[in-house]
């Protein structure tokens, strides 16, 4: 009898991953934005990238600026701030998926409760180079 545990299979890992992801990204919004959003799922996008869709992020402030028809102003900040936090935002995806991130996306329609999209780009296998994390340092 072996006391060994069973390993997961490869797709089991890979929706472990995904789950990760989307809750670092949750946590993320929640410390960045001082809320989360409401659903958080991520999915592979072949083999080399992996999206976060983020449903109704948008805080009271913003919530105000959509309704005075401000969503220009709100998409700007919100993707300013986004960049501003690469570090904190590809972190975590190195950490959990262990690939280098060599592209980071970020996009949010105000116009939809604030859905959200954080795309993670890795360099293909046997290939590497800076993470994205380098390139936004001075």
């Amino acid at each position: 009898m072996s006391t060994q545990e069973p390993q997961p299979t490869v797709e089991e890992a890979r929706t472990s991953v995904l789950m990760e992801i989307s809750n670092a990204m949750v946590r993320l919004y929640k410390t960045q934005f001082g809320r989360g959003p409401t659903a958080a799922r991520t999915h592979w996008c072949g083999p080399d990238a992996v999206s976060c869709f983020l449903e109704d992020t948008l805080t009271p402030a913003e919530r105000s600026l959509v309704a005075l028809g401000e969503h220009e102003r709100l998409r700007d900040t919100r993707i300013f701030f986004q960049y501003a936090t690469v570090r904190e935002f590809c972190e975590p995806v190195e950490q959990i998926t262990g690939r280098t991130v060599r592209s980071f996306q970020s996009s949010i329609d105000t116009k939809v409760d604030g859905l959200a999209v954080e795309t993670f780009i890795f360099y293909r296998e046997g290939q590497e180079g800076p993470s994205r994390i380098e390139r936004e340092e001075p």
